[in-house]
């Protein structure tokens, strides 16, 4: 249920993972939540599962590799609720492997999907958030946006561009927050694609360090909450296993 501090909140990438938890937890905390994906079937079960558990929800479906598609989910929800509090860039991918495999299909479309698609983020709600006199982006990134290892050079490049997009949006607007979340390994469907042999490896770490979806939405609904004045920068979040070594 909404309060006279709910925050229109919209969600990327919302229909597993990562997304799928952070409207999930948003949604508890008394937030309205608009949910966006490629997979209209599972933002239909997410926002079934927040209505069901009381929380206020709708969804849309979002690809957010093109700019006329995420202007039109900004657009909708602005017109419905007069505002935009909050943008969660959250959809990404993760097709690793070795730059001498030249998967230059993968390496395009991380650029599309975790590159363009936070630009496209920035572009349709940036206008909306200056109008209003406030806002706030939420746009993860990764703990591979702080160091590069073998096989992670272009999703690296990837998120170490979020990261700098980010400061760029902090340094150009005294009025919008903006909020880095960089997490390591999370339980989720980001293992996907990629050169098998090296996504095999990955997924094997995953298996032993993954922290759950809900340990980022905790995060997030924590960035979201503070008070207006408040900035959280970057959350950096890795298992307790992962940070030792």
């Amino acid at each position: 249920m909404t309060t006279s501090t709910s925050k229109i909140i919209l969600v990327t990438g919302a229909s597993s993972g990562i997304g799928a938890a952070t409207a999930k937890a948003l949604a508890a905390a008394g937030h309205h939540v608009v949910l966006g994906a490629r997979r209209v079937d599972r933002l239909a079960d997410v926002t079934d599962t927040i209505k069901a558990a009381g929380g206020s929800a709708e969804y849309a479906e979002l690809d957010v590799t093109s700019l006329d598609s995420v202007k039109a989910f900004l657009r909708a929800a602005h017109e419905r609720h007069g505002r935009i509090d909050v943008l969660v860039n959250n959809a990404g991918v993760m097709p690793l492997s070795p730059l001498i495999m030249e998967r230059t299909q993968d390496w395009d479309q991380m650029i599309d999907v975790n590159v363009r698609g936070v630009l496209h983020g920035v572009a349709a709600a940036l206008p909306l958030m200056k109008a209003q006199g406030s806002g706030h982006f939420i746009n993860v990134a990764s703990t591979l946006g702080h160091e590069v290892v073998p096989t992670a050079a272009v999703y690296s490049a990837t998120k170490y561009a979020v990261r700098a997009i980010s400061e760029g949006i902090r340094k150009e607007n005294s009025d919008v927050r903006v909020t880095i979340v960089s997490p390591s390994f999370v339980e989720s469907e980001l293992i996907q694609g990629g050169d098998p042999g090296t996504m095999a490896w990955v997924q094997g770490m995953a298996d032993k360090l993954a922290l759950p979806a809900t340990a980022i939405s905790d995060a997030i609904v924590y960035a979201v909450n503070q008070p207006d004045g408040v900035d959280v920068n970057e959350l950096v979040l890795r298992s307790i296993l992962d940070a030792a070594v």
